[in-house]
């Protein structure tokens, strides 16, 4: 059996009501449901969420909310791991054990079911603890600069002189969702670990949603991709 749990607590400071905010015409969490429901690969898309509301836009698009987060895992100190634990502990009082589950993030519009379907093959065909999706850092972070007093310097001098492409590629998460064997997460409590492996993804396939900046390039992103 597979899980899809979709994080999604109500308190959101830097763009209020974040989970549900309009994108593009409707709530940007149901991008996020409707690609785990369109992917026919679990047996329960769920939302973990301690928002009545939240709660409601969820079910109209086709999640379930079996019960609420706790308030210990509701705030700004909780971890994905923390509300990852809790859920599958709830499963579990329950009598229900999955095999695989994901953990899909509400603000990742830009998630399709074909690379649900990727990394599901990917964890399986590969015998994976976990896999992401992952973006290349546009420019060598070996070759990053500190400004401080008004006064730039090398972060790693030693490769102030080294050409970018004799560097090692690096890679950041993309924030999109992690699709883990729950017995190994449970086991480990860590979603990236030495049997982790990752799906690169383009820019044009992904975009992290801080501020309402962020916000107005993923729109325009989503508009150019899928040519609105």
């Amino acid at each position: 059996m597979n899980i899809a749990i979709i994080t999604a607590r109500g308190g959101s400071k830097r763009i209020p009501r974040k989970n549900i905010k309009n994108f593009l015409g409707k709530p940007i969490i149901a991008y996020s449901i409707e690609a785990a429901l369109k992917s026919d690969l679990f047996d329960e898309v769920m939302v973990s969420t301690d928002d009545v509301e939240i709660a409601e836009i969820a079910q109209k698009f086709g999640a379930i909310v079996p019960f609420f987060r706790s308030s210990e895992n509701a705030d700004d100190f909780s971890t994905t791991a923390d509300v990852l634990i809790e859920v599958l502990s709830r499963y579990q009082q329950e009598g229900k054990v999955f095999e695989f589950a994901c953990c899909m993030y509400p603000t990742a519009p830009f998630i399709s079911d074909s690379i649900l379907k990727k990394a599901h093959n990917l964890l399986v065909d590969k015998n994976l603890d976990s896999i992401f999706p992952v973006q290349k850092f546009g420019f060598p972070v070996q070759r990053a600069l500190t400004l401080k007093n008004e006064k730039l310097a090398w972060l790693h001098p030693e490769n102030a002189a080294v050409r970018s492409q004799d560097l090692e590629p690096t890679f950041h998460d993309t924030g999109q969702f992690y699709f883990f064997r729950t017995a190994s997460f449970l086991k480990t409590k860590t979603l990236l670990g030495p049997n982790t492996s990752g799906i690169e993804v383009s820019e044009m396939d992904a975009h992290d949603i801080d501020n309402e900046e962020d916000w107005k390039v993923a729109e325009f992103k989503y508009r150019i991709k899928h040519n609105l």
